[in-house]
């Protein structure tokens, strides 16, 4: 593994989590010249960020820097490049793959900013790419932490983790995203970093149906902690490590999209709570809550693996329109007596 920084990162995904991420790529390369050329679906998105150097649809008017470069042309963002990061939503990653495996370098390391199950097979984001792709484990990373977007975009000091089974390569692509604003630290364990970006967004979804609700600080703290708990046992059920749940992963995640209103999942939650329809929810949001679409595929592998996770049960209920928004905190309080843990 070469230890110089990349001249060229590709970004494929334009929304406000890919383009904040092309900004820290860019703004922590800066000094070693490197290039990010960022892939959007959209021609008027390329079209404003090459002439106007910003994405007003996802960030409104934070200003980029002048070492990103925008496309429609996926052949043309992923040319020769050694990077690869993908912010595409969950479920349309593996359809897009297919085509843009012949364009990735056989070499490149790819890297996932996406928190999602896939609906169907329940497999994780960095195993679709492998499947997909054919890559070896060691050039598979994920990024996850407490990444709300827009805060990351005004350069507000966050830390992060890279999680790769290759230290190495961690080490690496944690270099190439290290901005005076952006503190990523490494870990090998991508099942627990994954789990914990995917299970905070349907506890986020519970957490802001509480809050549409008018529920208090006591029944979110209550829901935080006891997701955090769900979170633990679905991790170590797949062979993650528990230790990751404590950290920036799991709960510094799980406490940024449960509390803040920046986040899509704990949005959509509250909209719910405050009688929306899921249809209507969806309709009013500009982005895709992750959580929505992942709940039921985290709930299938719970099932499979006998792993007990009430709150991810109730909020699939609640989805499935087989539960009241009404009935959600009783339903979790009824539940038999036990210890914690």
């Amino acid at each position: 593994m070469t230890r110089r920084p990349p001249a060229v990162v590709a970004v494929l995904g334009s929304g406000s989590w890919g383009t904040t991420f092309a900004k820290v790529l860019a703004d922590a390369g800066e000094s070693s010249d490197t290039r990010v050329r960022l892939w959007a679906r959209r021609g008027e998105i390329a079209d404003e960020i090459n002439t106007h150097h910003t994405n007003s649809r996802y960030l409104a008017d934070t200003v980029l820097p002048d070492n990103i470069s925008c496309s429609t042309d996926v052949a043309a963002v992923l040319d020769g490049v050694e990077l690869v990061v993908i912010a595409v939503p969950a479920q349309s990653l593996r359809s897009q793959l297919s085509a843009w495996k012949p364009l990735i370098s056989p070499d490149a390391v790819v890297v996932s900013l996406m928190k999602g199950l896939e609906v169907g097979t329940d497999a994780r984001m960095s195993q679709v790419l492998a499947e997909e792709l054919g890559l070896p484990e060691d050039r598979i990373a994920v990024v996850s932490g407490p990444n709300l977007a827009m805060e990351i975009a005004r350069c507000e000091p966050t830390a992060s983790v890279v999680a790769c089974p290759n230290a190495e390569v961690a080490t690496w692509i944690a270099a190439a995203c290290t901005a005076t604003y952006f503190r990523p630290y490494t870990n090998t364990d991508v099942v627990g970093v994954e789990i914990g970006g995917i299970v905070k967004n349907v506890i986020a979804l519970a957490v802001g149906i509480c809050e549409g609700k008018q529920m208090g600080d006591n029944t979110k703290a209550s829901v935080i902690t006891r997701g955090l708990t769900e979170t633990t046992r679905l991790a170590v059920a797949l062979g993650g490590e528990p230790e990751t749940m404590s950290g920036l992963a799991g709960m510094g995640d799980l406490i940024a999209t449960c509390s803040s209103a920046l986040s899509r999942n704990h949005t959509a939650g509250r909209l719910l709570g405050q009688g929306l329809s899921l249809d209507e929810v969806t309709a009013h949001m500009n982005q895709t809550a992750e959580g929505i679409k992942s709940a039921q595929a985290v709930l299938d592998l719970a099932h499979q693996l006998k792993v007990y996770m009430p709150i991810t049960d109730s909020v699939v209920a609640v989805l499935q329109g087989n539960l009241s928004v009404h009935d959600l905190g009783p339903r979790l309080l009824a539940r038999e007596l036990k210890s914690e843990g």
